[in-house]
């Protein structure tokens, strides 16, 4: 009986979509190198932050290195190729920058599904939290939404990179809602008019009227009244009557 070959390396390559998408890997049996990708350091980094507003949602940071394997960096060829080599640190605990690969070799119960339908639910719960919404928003809602962008982005490329399918959950927020950019104190607003800038214009019509006063009352100051014409008509004639 043959032994099952061990993942302990890859050969990844960076495509024109600025993401990297693995090119040979050592487990060639159990894995489909056509349209596998890979997550970044920086990558890794930005999905770790976008976690964080979960922690307080009972998400643990930490299980980030249940879903993945991590890499990291052996040499670059001279055609821009980047050989991998597995290593078993923890993405939170490593010096070196560590590529990391969703195990999913289970896509419907192993720990990469089951990190994803975690966070996709905590988000959920973030959201009902931060948006008023009539009906409170479901986890299927969440589903269907992004599985719908999923197969817009599958027309225009190969394959949805992980990245990509992480973030579109961390960073989900229903169509006609946005967030504010500190999710903490975060407001979500329609796409309706946005009726804040009011005040402002209700500040700029006093000032005009309070202006347009002013002027009034200058312009009656360089001009008399006609009545005050009248009064001083009538001093006139009676001045000519005692001259005469």
């Amino acid at each position: 009986m043959t032994a099952t070959p061990k993942l302990e390396w890859a050969i990844i390559q960076l495509k024109e979509d600025n993401n990297w998408w693995v090119v040979s890997i050592s487990d060639e049996k159990r894995w489909e190198v056509d349209g596998l990708g890979i997550i970044d350091p920086s990558q890794v980094a930005h999905i770790i932050d976008l976690c964080d507003p979960l922690r307080e949602y009972g998400f643990d940071p930490e299980i980030l290195d249940d879903p993945f394997f991590k890499f990291g960096i052996e040499r670059e060829d001279e055609d821009g190729c980047i050989h991998l080599t597995r290593i078993k640190e923890s993405l939170f605990e490593s010096e070196d920058p560590l590529f990391a690969l969703p195990d999913i070799l289970d896509e419907e119960k192993g720990p990469y599904a089951d990190f994803l339908e975690q966070i996709s639910k905590l988000r959920v719960k973030l959201l009902n939290d931060l948006i008023d919404f009539e009906h409170s928003l479901t986890l299927e809602d969440l589903e269907e939404e992004i599985r719908e962008q999923q197969k817009i982005d599958s027309y225009e490329e190969n394959a949805v990179h992980f990245f990509h399918q992480i973030s579109s959950i961390l960073e989900y927020v229903p169509k006609g809602y946005e967030l504010d950019f500190d999710e903490e104190s975060a407001i979500a607003i329609t796409e309706e008019e946005d009726l804040s800038e009011i005040p402002d214009i209700v500040e700029e019509k006093i000032e005009e009227d309070e202006t347009m006063k002013w002027v009034e009352e200058s312009e009656n100051e360089d001009f008399p009244s006609e009545e005050n014409n009248e009064d001083e008509d009538v001093v006139s004639e009676e001045s000519i009557d005692e001259k005469t």
